[in-house]
C-alpha cells in the first residue's frame, strides 16, 4: 500500500504557478511504520553507539575526544553544502595562522558556534528545549557574516524557496508556503516533546530530521541545522552521553542516496527506505567513531609513556603535551600565553617534545615557527 505523506498547495511565485507540498505531520500513518520492521537494524545500531560510549573512557579527557569530532562535524556538513575548507585550515584558523580559503573556513566555524549554542541552551537548567526558538537562534549563529548573511538569518522564511531546478516551475522540489512553516514546525515541536513514542528513539531521530529537511523553514542553512539537529536529539534524549556520533562524514559519502531517499518520502511515501538508510549510517558512523576513539587513544598513551619516560622532559613539557588534543596546531607564544611562562620556557618545553617526535615543526622558519602534532592531525583528516 502506498502511504501519503502530504499533500501539495498550488500558489503562485513571480506569476508561475507551482505546487509546493505540505507534510503530513508525525509519525508516518495509513500505514504506520511497524517498529518490528527495524528491531534488528536499530539493535545493531544501539549496540554500535553503546561500544562507541565504553571506549570514550579510554581518553582521559573526552574534551581531547569532542575537540576533534565536532570540528569534523562541522567541516563536513559544511562541505555537503559546497564549501571547500579542510579540517587543517580550521586547525590554523585555530591557531592564528593565515589561511587561504577564509570564507569557507568561517561557515564551518560558524557551525561551531551554532552547535555550542544549542548544546548549551540544552544543558542549561533554565535553557531552552528543542524548539523553533532555538533552531533560528542556531541559523542566526550559522549565517552571521558569511555568504547566507542576505537570508535572513534566525526569521522562519517570508517567501517561496525551492530545491534544484532554476525557477520553482521546474524545481526538484518545492517545500511548503511560508505561511504553514509555523504550524509545521510546531506540529513537529510536538512529536519531540511527546511524553511517549511507540518508535525506537533512532527511528524519531530519522523521522525528525526528514520532517525538517521536507519544511526548508530558512532561506538558506537548511540542511545543516537539519544535520545539527540529529546530534542535538541524540544527545538530549540520552541515546549518547556526550555528541562523539555524528552522520555528515555517512551522508557525504551517500550524498544521492541521501537526496534521493529524502525525495521518496515525498512522492512516494516511503518512509521505510529512508529509516533503513538512516540507522545503517548510525551504526557505520558509530563503528568509525569507535576506532577513530581507540586511535588516538593509543596515540595519546603511546606519546605519554615516552614523554615520561625521558629524562629530559620537564613539567612544562608534560603541561604542554596534555594541552595538544586541543590544540594540535600552535606557535611558541601560544604556549607561553596558556602556560602562564616565560618564552624561553615555553620555547624548550616544545623543543622537547620536538626531540622526542612528538611534534614536528611545520613552518620550515627561523623566527615564527609552527609546531603540529602531526601524527594526531592524521589521524582526524584520514
Amino acid at each position: 500500500m502506498k502511504r501519503t505523506t502530504g499533500h501539495y498547495q498550488q500558489t503562485t511565485v513571480v506569476g508561475e504557478p507551482v505546487r509546493a507540498f505540505v507534510p503530513a505531520a508525525l509519525p508516518p500513518a495509513k500505514p504506520a511504520l511497524p517498529p518490528a520492521a527495524y528491531e534488528q537494524q536499530n539493535r545493531s545500531a544501539e549496540h554500535a553507539i553503546a561500544r562507541l560510549a565504553g571506549v570514550a573512557g579510554l581518553v582521559p579527557s573526552v574534551e581531547w575526544l569532542l575537540y576533534g569530532a565536532i570540528r569534523k562535524e562541522a567541516l563536513l556538513t559544511s562541505q555537503i553544502e559546497g564549501t571547500q575548507a579542510t579540517l587543517i585550515d580550521l586547525f590554523d584558523d585555530e591557531a592564528g595562522f593565515v589561511v587561504s580559503n577564509r570564507d569557507d573556513v568561517e561557515e564551518v566555524t560558524n557551525y561551531l558556534r551554532a552547535f555550542r549554542l544549542v548544546r548549551a541552551q540544552l544543558a542549561a537548567p533554565k535553557g531552552l528545549p528543542i524548539c523553533t526558538r532555538l533552531l533560528c537562534d542556531a541559523h542566526r549563529a550559522l549565517l552571521d557574516g558569511v555568504r547566507g548573511a542576505t537570508k535572513q538569518p534566525g526569521e522562519l522564511r517570508q517567501s517561496q524557496n525551492w530545491i534544484g531546478g532554476t525557477r520553482p516551475g521546474n524545481a526538484v522540489f518545492v517545500p511548503p508556503p511560508a505561511h504553514e512553516i509555523a504550524a509545521l514546525l510546531g506540529a513537529l515541536e510536538s512529536f519531540i516533546h511527546a511524553p511517549a513514542h511507540p518508535l525506537p528513539r533512532l527511528v524519531n531521530i530519522a523521522l525528525v530530521h526528514a520532517q525538517f529537511e521536507t519544511i526548508h523553514p530558512f532561506l538558506d542553512g537548511n540542511g545543516r541545522i537539519g544535520r545539527l539537529l540529529i546530534s542535538a536529539l541524540l544527545e538530549s534524549w540520552g541515546v549518547l552521553p556526550e555528541p562523539l556520533l555524528f552522520l555528515s562524514g555517512y551522508l557525504k559519502q551517500h550524498q544521492f542516496e541521501y537526496y534521493r531517499l529524502l525525495d521518496g518520502i515525498r512522492t512516494q511515501g516511503d518512509w521505510e527506505s529512508w529509516v533503513s538508510f538512516f540507522l545503517e549510517g548510525i551504526t557505520v558512523s558509530a563503528e568509525t567513531a569507535e576506532r577513530s576513539v581507540i586511535d588516538i587513544a593509543t596515540l595519546i598513551a603511546t606519546d605519554r609513556r615516552n614523554l615520561l619516560a625521558s629524562s629530559k622532559s620537564g613539567a612544562v613539557a608534560y603541561r604542554l603535551f596534555e594541552l595538544l588534543p586541543t590544540m594540535p596546531r600552535f606557535n611558541v607564544e601560544q604556549v607561553r600565553a596558556l602556560l602562564d611562562t616565560s618564552f624561553p620556557t615555553a620555547n624548550a618545553a616544545v623543543a622537547q617534545l620536538v626531540a622526542l617526535g612528538i611534534v614536528a615543526e611545520t613552518s620550515g622558519q627561523r623566527k615564527n615557527r609552527s609546531f603540529s602534532y602531526e601524527r594526531y592531525v592524521a589521524l582526524l583528516t584520514r
